[in-house]
C-alpha cells in the first residue's frame, strides 16, 4: 500500500477516536449520576464504535457478503449520528458557559443532565430525519439555453444523475429505484458525471443491471468519479458497456450537433493534464457542447476551451450540516446548482446517493431533468 493512503486512514482513525472521547467526556461531565459501571461500559461502547467505521469501510474493499455489508451499513449509520452527536457536546459546553456567566450558575450542576438530555435527544432526532430525508430523491427541472445549441436540441431533455455511490449502501434496489424514475421521465438522453459506484468490491453487472430499462433514444454517458476509480475500472466500465452505456475516457462524441465530452478524475484533477486533453479532443467553440467532469473546479481552463456547459457532482451539496459550510468555503456558489463562469455554464447536482451516512441534513437528493431551450 501507498504511503497516503495509510497516512489518511491513520488520520481519519485519530479523528474518530478524538471526537468518541469528547463525547464520552461530556457524557461523564454533564451526567454525574451515571455511576462507574456505566461509565465503564459506556468508555467500552464508544471505544468499539470509535474503530467501527475504519473496519467497516477496509473490510468493504475486499468483501461482499452479507456479514460486511450488515458492518458497514451500521458503522456508516453511526458515522452519521456521531455527528451530531459531536455538536450537541459542543453545544452542551457552550450552554455550559453561558449559564455560567449569568444567575443560574449556582444551580449549574442541576441543570446540566437537563442540559445533556434536550441536546443529544435533538441529536438523534436530527440523525433519524436525515436517514428518512436522504431516501426522498426529488426530481429537479432546469431549464436550459446553451448558445449554438443545434435546432434538433432544442425542446429535448437529458436526464443528469450523479453521485449514486452504489455498493453496500446503495444496493440494486436503490438502482431499480433510480431506473424507473428516469423511465418515467422518458428523458432523450442520460448524463451520468461519476461516483456511480462506492468504490466497495461489488458485483457491477448486478447493480447497473436495471440501467438497461432506461433506453433513451440518443443513449447514456458516463465519465468517472474519484469513487470509480477506487475499485475495479475496468470490471466497473465492462458491466456499463453490457447495459449499453457509453464511457467517455478523455473522449468526444458528436450527438445530432451536440459535443458530448468525458474527463475521468484522476485526468482531470490535474491542471496540466487537464488543458492538454481537452485541447486534444478538437472541440469546436462555435458548436454547443457538453462536459462531463466530475468535480466543479478548474473552471477557467475549461472555459477557455470553449466548452458549453459542465455537468458535475461530487460536493454532495456538503450531504450534511455543518459539512454544507465546509463544502462551500471550498466551491463557493459552484458548490450546487447552476451558476457562470465567463462564457461557461456549470450544473453541480447534489447526487442522488450518499457516501459514508446514508443521511441528508441541509441539502436533499436529488435527480435532474434539464430541458433545452
Amino acid at each position: 500500500m501507498k504511503a497516503w493512503p495509510v497516512v489518511g486512514i491513520f488520520l481519519m482513525q485519530s479523528l474518530l477516536l478524538l471526537v468518541h472521547w469528547f463525547i464520552y467526556c461530556t457524557l461523564v461531565a454533564f451526567w454525574v449520576d451515571l455511576g462507574p459501571a456505566r461509565i465503564r461500559a459506556l468508555g467500552a461502547a464508544l471505544l468499539l464504535l470509535a474503530f467501527s467505521f475504519v473496519a467497516a469501510a477496509l473490510l468493504s474493499f475486499s468483501f461482499s457478503n452479507r456479514l460486511v455489508i450488515a458492518l458497514y451499513r451500521i458503522a456508516a449509520v453511526w458515522l452519521g449520528f456521531l455527528n451530531f452527536l459531536f455538536v450537541a457536546a459542543c453545544l452542551c459546553w457552550l450552554a455550559d458557559l453561558v449559564l455560567l456567566c449569568s444567575p443560574l450558575a449556582p444551580n449549574l450542576s442541576q441543570l446540566r443532565p437537563f442540559i445533556a438530555e434536550f441536546m443529544f435527544t435533538l441529536a438523534i432526532l436530527t440523525g433519524i430525519y436525515g436517514l428518512f430525508n436522504a431516501r426522498w430523491i426529488r426530481v429537479r427541472r432546469v431549464p436550459i439555453t446553451l448558445p449554438n445549441l443545434p435546432q434538433s436540441w432544442r425542446g429535448r431533455t437529458a436526464l443528469l444523475f450523479s453521485d449514486l455511490h452504489l455498493g453496500h449502501v446503495n444496493g440494486p434496489g436503490f438502482s431499480r429505484r433510480i431506473a424507473s424514475m428516469a423511465m418515467r421521465l422518458n428523458p432523450d438522453i442520460v448524463f451520468l458525471p461519476g461516483d456511480l459506484f462506492d468504490g466497495a468490491r461489488c458485483d457491477p453487472n448486478k447493480l447497473t443491471a436495471p440501467f438497461k430499462q432506461i433506453s433513451p433514444p440518443l443513449g447514456i454517458y458516463f465519465s468517472a468519479g474519484n469513487h470509480d476509480e477506487f475499485g475495479p475500472g475496468a470490471q466497473y466500465v465492462a458491466a456499463l458497456a453490457r447495459d449499453g452505456i457509453r464511457v467517455l475516457a478523455n473522449e468526444k462524441d458528436t450527438v445530432d450537433g451536440l459535443q458530448i465530452l468525458g474527463l475521468p478524475y484522476g485526468d482531470a484533477a490535474s491542471p496540466i493534464r487537464l488543458r492538454t486533453t481537452l485541447e486534444g479532443l478538437d472541440l469546436d467553440p462555435s458548436q454547443a457542447s457538453i462536459l462531463l467532469n466530475h468535480v466543479p473546479n478548474r473552471l477557467p481552463i475549461v472555459e477557455q476551451a470553449g466548452v458549453s456547459l459542465q455537468l458535475s457532482g461530487h460536493t454532495h451539496g456538503g450531504q450534511l450540516f455543518p459539512f454544507t459550510w465546509f463544502t462551500r468555503r471550498v466551491f463557493g456558489k459552484f458548490t450546487y446548482g447552476l451558476h457562470r463562469f465567463g462564457n461557461l455554464q456549470v450544473y453541480t447536482s447534489s447526487g442522488a446517493g450518499t457516501w459514508g451516512p446514508p443521511m441528508r441534513v441541509g441539502t436533499h437528493s436529488e435527480i435532474v431533468l434539464l430541458q433545452f431551450e
